[in-house]
């Protein structure tokens, strides 16, 4: 049988191919067959997988446009990878193909490499770990090119790489160096000048170089082809130029940008647009033209993705030319626009709630402050800033209310018969309205129901082949009219609630913008006889002089602490001015005018007003001559001196008598103070000392309610605060009066205490020097004594240090018979668990009698 000659040759050349081809033979056939199939296999498709990955990090990326941008685009991500995994499969896949491409392909004879493709392979191999976020390995692989293909004609571009990694490690200084030799040595052209300039740029940028990343940039954008890449380059350019105070060069920078306009990405070209409006001069420049342009910006259809930049620009423009009410207008577009940019909302809510502070309109300004802090990274510094104006907003809110409330009640006071009856009257109308349009409201929703009823029951009729109605179209909060409703039906049950936990108590109710806590509670509560009645709501108003008194002196307080709120926190001069002068028009308490009258002085300093400072200095000086504030505007040298009479001092030298156990004089202390600085912000710190003391002194029941009345009474301040926590954590876990039993599995450190009455105050200090001497001759303890207040009458001497129940209680049988001698009093073993029930709840008898037991 003959054998085709063409499967013949076909062997034969299979054959010659596979003998040719191995890659420990340096031969033209071998070269050539490897390096073909691993640059159009392997290589083909890492570099494929390589640039999928590219743009999977170009699509996830954002930028920051507030801050200067970086030269690429690439969020180095903080997770830790574990080896072998990799936080992208495309950059895992092209290393692969890499990896493959040397293993299967490389020609490595004599230590010489004959494959021209291999220094490729490492090439891609460094890529896709830089990628990957893997910088020393990258760098690894790039210097391995270095070091065994120094001919390669890749050698710049893996220069230019080596120090992109070693940027990414924080070498910047090396990859300066090292940057700058290549561009000297070498005459690099296009696409390798731009990325080389470039990534230098970036390693000046690091080091706050910024004259010189300037400098590279303008070679990088005018070197490279990639328009993307001149975009970003010029904008990062207009950036640098702004910090530096170089408008002019930086307005050139973004024309240049505007100027590639569909070349180049589209918000390059929008935010130097931005940009440029930031650094318009409203003093000098065309404020209509400035206008005309923001316009069209706004109406061009490209831009509709951009809209929450070029809304919030718009805001900014007319809050900037004193036109509130279109401001606020455009900062809600920007906000309607559902903005992926969270710093852009924070600041639309942070300028909102700005306007609403100064309009005094506080509780609306704290809401906008609680939408700025959602958008912004939590507990970062903006974060801190917000928070900490909210939290001090939350004292002006509580006082704002409490004044305004106070205020039109006094107003009601003064209100003559008829013009009491005048108001409500209108006031009553203005409730039938209102009754009037919730009433066709419900019966809109009633026909609407009855409506989707109808049309229910025709569905529900109809053929089982029909299409299923659309159960949505049924559901209650899809219908805006019985929603609303819904909404009025609430609030007229319940008032305003904050949606939290157990919001149905009664003191979650909070006031609203326009109503306060009283209205709601007065026209909620009333029978719709009632609500409908003028003479009802007159019957409401106080009458006695007592009640009037004390209102008037909430509202006065209440001034009072405004006043010091917008001095001291918010720095708001004028405003507090008002607030210190309305209280002293308003007959205020005597503790309070000299304390205003002080702060009114200081504020007049502050705003440049020296004759008023004048007049505030001689009321001062004159009908308060004795004071220490006189004394310190007699004095003004004495104002930077310690002044021992001043409310911290005397704090701090009362705080040290606490710290040294003498309750009782701390208590009484504290109790005079309060009265003479009355109206200081410094009470609040005296009443919880007072409260601390009360209780290591009285006990648990006493601390309770000392805490109980800190926390009610100075509920906006830091020492409020406090009490409110303690009352809410720390009294419930030491609430317990049982006693633990004292075993020795149970209890390891025990206590022997020597009971002293305080009529033996004087022995009590020779006791504990002679039981010091003794304790040193015991051996194997390591013993320390303590002296412990108990209560009014009684002082315990304690031995510490003792670790066994049975030692405790015969302590005695340690001692020498001449130490015995040396102490003969009685005394007790407790276990530390016990001793500390026994402080906290003054129940030393009826631990006694247990252990007698």
């Amino acid at each position: 049988m003959k054998v085709p000659i063409k499967a013949i040759l076909l062997i034969v050349f299979y054959i010659v191919m596979v003998t040719g081809c191995s890659r420990k033979k340096d031969n033209f056939v071998s070269r050539n067959y490897h390096a073909v199939t691993a640059e159009f296999n392997a290589l083909y498709n890492g570099y494929l997988a390589l640039e999928q990955g590219r743009n999977s990090l170009n699509e996830s990326y954002n930028d920051d446009y507030w801050e200067i941008l970086p030269i690429e685009r690439m969020q180095i991500q903080e997770d830790i990878v574990l080896p072998g995994q990799s936080k992208n499969e495309n950059f895992n896949r092209a290393e692969e193909k890499a990896v493959k491409a040397i293993q299967k392909h490389s020609i490595n004879i004599e230590g010489r490499e004959k494959n021209p493709q291999i220094d490729e392979a490492y090439l891609l191999l460094g890529k896709a770990r830089y990628f990957d976020q893997r910088f020393v390995p990258a760098l690894a692989a790039f210097n391995n090119i270095l070091n065994k293909y120094p001919t390669s004609d890749k050698i710049n571009q893996v220069k230019i790489w080596r120090e992109k990694a070693n940027i990414r490690l924080e070498n910047n200084e090396i990859a300066i160096k090292k940057l700058k030799r290549l561009l000297d040595e070498e005459e690099l052209e296009d696409q390798d000048l731009a990325d080389a300039t470039s990534i230098l740029a970036q390693a000046y940028l690091n080091t706050k170089s910024v004259d010189s990343a300037i400098t590279q940039l303008e070679i990088a954008a005018n070197a490279t082809k990639n328009n993307d890449e001149r975009g970003r380059y010029r904008f990062i350019q207009g950036q640098l130029y702004n910090t530096l105070g170089y408008k002019d060069s930086a307005n050139i920078a973004f024309d240049k940008v505007i100027e590639l306009n569909r070349k180049t990405p589209r918000i390059y070209m929008i935010s130097a647009h931005i940009e440029k409006i930031k650094n318009f001069d409203y003093e000098t420049g065309d404020k209509y033209a400035l206008l005309e342009h923001l316009t069209e910006l706004e109406e061009n259809r490209e831009n509709r993705p951009y809209l929450d930049k070029i809304y919030h620009q718009i805001g900014e423009h007319y809050l900037k030319n004193q036109s509130d009410s279109l401001a606020v207008t455009y900062y809600n577009k920007s906000l309607r626009t559902n903005s992926q940019d969270k710093l852009l909302v924070a600041k639309n809510y942070e300028t909102l709630g700005d306007m609403n502070f100064d309009k005094s309109m506080y509780e609306v300004a704290g809401n906008y402050y609680d939408s700025t802090m959602a958008s912004l990274v939590l507990n970062s510094k903006p974060y801190r800033v917000i928070k900490r104006k909210r939290d001090n907003l939350e004292d002006v809110i509580y006082y704002e209310n409490i004044a305004r409330v106070n205020d039109s009640i006094l107003q009601l006071v003064n209100f003559s018969e008829t013009e009491r009856l005048e108001y409500f009257e209108s006031f009553v109308e203005a409730l039938k309205i209102k009754d009037e349009e919730e009433k066709a409201k419900a019966e809109a929703a009633e026909r609407n129901a009855a409506g989707l009823a109808t049309i229910d029951n025709k569905i529900g009729n109809q053929s089982q082949n029909n299409a299923a109605p659309n159960q949505a179209a049924l559901f209650y909060f899809y219908n805006p009219t019985t929603v609303a409703y819904g909404k009025n039906e609430f609030i007229k049950i319940w008032g305003n609630r904050t949606l939290e936990d157990n919001w149905r108590w009664a003191n979650k109710t909070t006031s609203s913008a326009g109503n306060n806590a009283s209205d709601i509670n007065i026209v909620d509560t009333a029978s719709d006889e009632e609500r409908l009645d003028p003479q009802f709501y007159i019957s409401k108003i106080p009458t006695e002089e007592k009640a009037i008194d004390s209102i008037s002196k909430e509202r006065n307080f209440a001034y009072y602490q405004l006043g010091l709120i917008y001095k001291e926190k918010f720095k708001e001069y004028n405003l507090s001015k008002n607030k210190f002068q309305n209280l002293l028009s308003s007959n205020p308490e005597e503790r309070l005018i000299l304390l205003s009258k002080y702060n009114l002085y200081k504020i007049y300093q502050l705003l440049g007003e020296n004759d008023e400072a004048l007049i505030a200095k001689n009321e001062i000086v004159t009908n308060y001559p004795d004071s220490r504030y006189a004394t310190i505007l007699n004095n003004p040298d004495l104002a930077n001196l310690k002044d021992e009479n001043s409310p911290e001092n005397i704090y701090e030298a009362i705080y040290t008598q606490h710290e040294n156990q003498q309750y009782a004089e701390v208590i009484s202390k504290c109790e005079n103070y309060i009265n003479v600085f009355d109206g200081d912000p410094i009470v609040s710190k005296f009443e919880l000392l007072k409260a601390t003391a009360t209780g290591r002194l009285f006990g648990y029941e006493a601390y309770k309610k000392a805490i109980n009345y800190v926390a009610i009474t100075f509920a906006n301040t830091e020492e409020g605060k406090q009490a409110q926590k303690i009352e809410e954590e720390l009294l419930p876990k030491i609430s317990a009066t049982d006693f633990i039993e004292e075993t020795e599995d149970v209890s390891t450190n025990f206590k022997v205490i020597y009971k002293f009455e305080n009529t033996e105050l004087e022995n009590i200090e020779m006791f504990q020097k002679t039981l010091d001497s003794v304790l040193k001759n015991i051996k194997y303890y390591n013993l320390k004594t303590s002296v412990d207040v108990y209560n009014p009458n009684t002082t315990f001497v304690i031995i510490h240090g003792l670790k066994n129940a049975q030692v405790a209680k015969t302590f005695d049988q340690l001692l020498t018979k001449e130490d015995k001698q040396k102490i003969t009093k009685p005394y007790f073993a407790i276990s530390s668990a016990n001793y500390q029930i026994v402080q906290i709840h003054k129940n030393l008898d009826t631990y006694l009698s247990l252990s007698n037991k």
